[in-house]
Parts: C-alpha cells; structure tokens; sequence
C-alpha cells in the first residue's frame, strides 16, 4: 500500500473522455468516494449529413484543463498531489484519430463512433466477400462489418484524405482510438510519446484476434491497413508509461479501458453472467462471460471486457450497442422543437399515463444490435388526433427501455440463461420515469448506484489494481449502493407492448436504399 498524507487513503486519478465531454476524477482507494472533479463539453462538428467529427486538439486541451482544474481543487482542499499514486484513462471507443508523430499535429478531425460516412465503404469491402456476408470476420475479431468500428474508418482517411495517404506513404503516421491519442500525448508526444492501446480498445477495432489479443495479420491485410500504424496493445491494468508535463508530472499511467468496458468493472460486474447497461448519447449493454468468448448467433458482437495484468487472462463479453437513446431527446429539442430543454422530458412524459400506442423508433441512421441494419430510418408509429407532444416525448423514452429489451432478448438466447437484475448507469438514469419504464418492459429488477461515476470508477480500480501500483484490492471492494426499480405491469401488458414494438421496427427497415442515393442492405 502507498504512503500517503490523505485521510482518504492513496488517490486515484481517472480521465474520463465521452462523446460529449472530457472529464477528470480522483477518487479514494479506501471508499470508492470522488474526492474533486471537473467537466468539459466537448463539440461535434457536422460535415455533411450522417458526419460526426471532433478536434483532437480540443479532446487533448479538454483533458489536460480539467485535470489542471481538479488538482487546484485539490489543492485547495489542503490534500498533497503527492497523494495521487497513479491515473486510469477511459474513453469512447470506436472514434478514429490519425497523426503525425513528427509534428504531433492531427491528420484529419476525429471521425466519433455514430459517424456514417463510411456506409459506402463497408459495401465495396462485402463485394469481395462471399455471399456478401457481414459476420465474415466475426469469427476472428467478433464484430459485424459496420461503418460503427475504427478500421472501416481508417480506411475511409486512407482512400479519402490527401493528408492521410501521404502520411501513410511516407511511413509517418500514427492510428488510434481516443486513448491512444491522449496517451502518446501525456507521455510525451513529439518528446517520447508511447503509442499504446489496451484489449478492449482493440477489440473494437476489428483488427484484433479476440484470441491472441493480438493485430491479426490476416484483418489488417483484409482492410489495407499496415500494421506498423497501429498502437502496442497491453492489458488493460499495468503501468503503461508516466505523464510528462503539467500537474502530475511523473505520475504512471497504469490503467486504460473503453468507455464501456470501464462501467462493467465500475459495476462491479467481476463474475461470469453480471450485466451492465449504459444510457447515454447512445445504450450499451455487456455481459460477463468470463474466460470464455461466446459466439452470438443472434446479433450481438463478442467483446474483450477486461485483462486485469498482462499475465492474467482476459474475461469477455458479449454486447449490444443502441446508436440513439439520450440523442433522441436532442433531436426533439433540437430538429423538432418538442422539448425546450432535455431535462423537461421526463416531467412532460409523465403527465401522461402511456403513449397513447404511439411507438418511436430512433434509427436516424440505421439500427445497431441486435439487427445491424444501416438501411433502416426513423419512424414514429400510431399517431391519431389524440396525439400530444407528451405522448411522443414518452415514447421516445420507452423506445430505449425497448432497444435494451431486444439486446437482452438476444443475450438470453445465446448464454442460455436470464438475467435476474440489470446493473445501470449513465447520464440518463437520472430519469427515474425512465428507470422505471425499464423494469416494467423488461420484467427485471434495474439496479441504479447512488454513485453515478461508475464509468470513471471503473478506470480507477484498473490503474489502482495494476502490478506496482495495488492500492485497489478488487476482490473486496463492496459493492456500490443502489435503488432499485421493480417492475410493476403484468406479463400480458409487457409482452403486447413489445410486439406492437417489434412491428414498428419493421416498419424502420429498408428506408435507405442504393435507389435514392444511399447505401441500404436492401
């Protein structure tokens, strides 16, 4: 256990870089306790339709005021930075970044996960592969071929952007996830930067064997990317490197985990068959499944959860990703004007008794798990002159409840067993109408922590587990307090509803097609 002057113990450090902001946390080791923090926003930047990009610059300058801003907190509050023994980094996944290590400038702007530009390009990729089969390489990285992971989009800046195919050719140029660029930059940059991913960054990529946890020759080789690109790929828990500049100066970097990743372990979610879904910009559900890499057969993508030191083995996940749960609700303030602000939603949902069979599904730009349709649009279904504002706005909130029961119902069918309670977080659990329209759809008990970092926790525990480090015993940290939301609608009523659901998801599919310009599986 480290020295350390604080009452609350040895203190962890965890950046914590989202969709929408960065933040910087530092928690107790002792209770799990935030002690000081501070947020960001963030912006996207909208090219062209169905385009999300963001500043790598303005993702680093977040990261690096937040942590200046939290250690003066810190400071203020009398407790040494000495007492922060480590930092854990934890990110959204899937969002591309490329640049050049010799200038440390970008390449190109961040293209973010829910970004749709690469449509096109994972439809030339299925004309050479046999009967056009997306889950072609599933066996190998686990993973659908979608314009949502990172090598569809590498490979969209190599055959799209100047800059990049130059950089590429010349043998100077660096590819990454969100974490690898902060983590090259933190350790040095231009100065040394250590270009570094863990395994579940990589998993996401699909360029990484799920077995060997290593680049596998035979993806990049598929993509066109070099594999001389690409990051070291480490545990997700040991000491990658030290922070060269600013405030912690000298402190390691000894865990990394992806976003979602790190609200599984943040969770709690250590033994094989816990599950955990997170409701934010978009809803991600993992399971647990241990040691052992389950196949799905049903629309969900297997997953690395978490390699807790480079010598222990990893435990998996399956998963199942929704592009739109709280982006809904930005797109009725923001395109349609229904809400005046996000927070108003669920006082205006709740003034109704239901939806009044009105049923909205969010596929704005195609539907993830478990049907992995980018053909599919947005619909709102049922709509009579009885309709109101705040029949649609709860709808929109039950559209989330109901994308998490289609993840589960796939989930069930391939481990073989239900669950018994679902473990929440994220920005939008704060909505209790929400968590309780979850229990009722799903007919399970949903399980809120009263702490609501749990994302942020989970790259804690990682850095303060890792070998060198040990000031976070995992095996006896309690398990975070919760409320609990039961359901409270018969069997009957929930199952109806999920079928009227399952209509209107028809009804989404096969909207985009080659015919008016797009790039649908029609």
């Amino acid at each position: 256990m480290a020295k350390t002057s604080s009452k609350y113990g040895p203190l962890v450090g965890a950046i914590d870089e989202g969709t929408s902001s960065a933040r910087f946390l530092v928690f107790s080791s002792r209770t799990s306790e935030v002690i000081a923090s501070h947020q960001i926003e963030t912006n996207n930047i909208y090219p062209q339709e169905g385009w999300v990009e963001q500043d790598p610059m303005e993702i680093l300058n977040a990261v690096q005021e937040c942590v200046e801003k939290t250690t003066a907190k810190l400071s203020e509050k009398g407790i040494e930075l000495s007492d922060i023994v480590t930092v854990g980094i934890t990110n959204q996944r899937e969002s591309t970044i490329v640049w050049d290590p010799t200038t440390g400038k970008p390449l190109h702007n961040a293209i973010i996960w829910l970004d749709m530009r690469t449509a096109p390009t994972v439809d030339q990729l299925l004309e050479k592969v046999r009967f056009k089969d997306k889950n072609c390489l599933k066996a190998r990285c686990g993973l659908p071929l979608s314009p949502y992971f990172s090598a569809v989009k590498m490979r969209w800046l190599m055959e799209n952007v100047q800059e990049v195919k130059e950089a590429v050719r010349e043998k100077r140029c660096c590819f990454g996830t969100v974490d690898s660029w902060l983590i090259w930059n933190l350790t040095g940059g231009t100065s040394g930067g250590l270009h570094m991913t863990d395994v579940t960054n990589a998993s996401r990529t699909m360029l990484m064997n799920l077995e060997s946890l290593k680049w596998d020759p035979e993806l990049c080789k598929f993509f066109n990317i070099p594999v001389e690109l690409l990051p070291e790929i480490h545990s997700s828990s040991e000491i990658y490197g030290s922070i060269a500049e600013g405030p912690l100066k000298g402190i390691p970097i000894s865990g990394c985990l992806g976003d979602q990743q790190s609200a599984l372990v943040g969770q709690m979610c250590f033994n094989r068959g816990q599950a955990k879904s997170t409701y934010g910009t978009g809803c991600f559900l993992l399971y647990n499944t241990g040691t052992t890499k389950v196949e799905s057969t049903h629309g969900l993508v297997s997953t690395v959860a978490y390699q807790m030191g480079k010598n222990v083995k990893a435990v998996y996940a399956l998963e199942g990703s929704v592009a739109v749960a709280g982006a809904a609700f930005g797109w009725l303030k923001d395109n349609i004007n229904l809400l005046k602000e996000i927070s108003d939603a669920e006082t205006l949902a709740d003034s109704v008794m239901c939806t009044g069979d009105v049923y909205f599904v969010p596929a704005f730009s195609g539907l993830y798990a478990p049907y992995w349709q980018k053909d599919a649009r947005g619909v709102i279904c049922g709509i009579t002159e009885e309709t109101t504002q705040q029949h649609i706005i709860r709808a929109a909130l039950e559209a989330v409840c109901f994308q998490t029961r289609d993840i589960l119902e796939a989930m069930n069918k391939d481990c073989g067993y239900p669950l018994s309670k679902l473990q929440v977080d994220g920005g939008m659990t704060s909505n209790n109408l929400l968590m309780q329209l979850q229990a009722d759809l799903i007919g399970i008990a949903v399980m809120r922590p009263l702490m609501a970092e749990t994302t942020a926790l989970g790259a804690a525990i990682a850095a303060g587990n890792a070998e060198g480090i040990e000031v976070w015993d995992m095996k006896n940290t309690l398990p975070l307090p919760c409320d609990v939301f039961k359901p409270a609608i018969s069997d009957d009523e929930r199952d109806i509803r999920y079928s009227k659901w399952k209509m209107a998801v028809e009804r989404s599919l096969g909207w985009e097609t080659a015919l008016n310009g797009g790039v649908g599986d029609t």
